[in-house]
């Protein structure tokens, strides 16, 4: 599947979730699927949980996670240098 592809399954829309990216038909923003991930979840542990998730939905919330912070300038959260 290509990328672009991938990022039409997030949405971002203003009465869902307050505008937060969300994947497309849900209210699972992409930033709670990568909170799952951080956690420890893997794909198929998120599917379980909400399966009418595909895997192509967790990797477009990577994809667009990916795509976000490529395009930004960021400050260390701890003021500190992050090694």
């Amino acid at each position: 599947m290509q990328n672009e592809q991938l990022l039409e399954r997030i949405v971002i829309d203003p009465e869902i979730l307050t505008g937060k990216p969300v994947i497309k038909g849900t209210r699972l923003s992409v930033q709670y699927i990568i909170g799952l991930m951080a956690s420890g979840a893997d794909f198929s542990e998120i599917i379980s949980e909400y399966p009418k998730l595909m895997e192509e939905d967790i990797l477009a919330c990577l994809l667009f996670a990916s795509k976000t912070l490529d395009s930004n300038t960021f400050t260390p959260l701890s003021g500190q240098l992050i090694k």
